[in-house]
């Protein structure tokens, strides 16, 4: 089968220079979008590790999961990978999250969701709730953090059965 443009010698010529063109265009174009969202993520706390940088804000919160109604652990170590520390981390299994930056920033607590990977759109956004001081707060996971308060956030994943709440049989062991 002959290709269009490809039979004649000469339109040969020019289809393959268009093609180079095009393709030398393309990627120009993804190596400068690249370099320009690079320069733009510099300043973006929850992309940049904060391990050589001259940190001035620092603040921590305690968190507790609930997830299915039942306690989630929150481990050790979030936001700290291959001697990289994130703004938003983990030392210890116990809940208590600590955010740093070289300014005061406005961390939320999806903030830190985002940062631990966790399965947030496998969750019901209808039966979310996240309580502030035992307050709960109408901005879900758009709740600001503040230095030393307790949040709770309560999830139900998207696969719950909640029949299991109503059924009459025996608790399962």
């Amino acid at each position: 089968m002959i290709w269009p443009g490809m039979g004649d010698p000469a339109k040969r010529r020019q289809t393959i220079k268009f093609l180079l063109i095009t393709a030398g265009i393309a990627i120009s174009v993804g190596a400068a979008s690249s370099v320009i969202q690079s320069q733009f993520e510099l300043d973006n706390p929850l992309k940049q590790c904060i391990d050589d940088r001259d940190i001035k804000y620092k603040i921590s919160f305690q968190l507790e999961l609930i997830v299915d109604k039942k306690k989630a652990e929150i481990p050790a170590g979030i936001g700290i990978s291959d001697g990289c520390t994130r703004s938003l981390y983990t030392l210890s299994d116990d809940g208590v999250i600590f955010a740093e930056w070289d300014e005061e920033y406005d961390f939320e607590l999806g903030h830190f969701l985002w940062i631990w990977d966790f399965p947030l759109r496998d969750m019901d956004e209808s039966k979310q709730k996240i309580l502030v001081n035992g307050i709960e707060s109408p901005y879900m996971i758009h709740s600001k953090i503040v230095d030393g308060y307790h949040y709770t956030a309560e999830f139900t994943s998207k696969a719950y059965d909640q029949s299991k709440d109503s059924d009459f049989l025996p608790p399962e062991v």
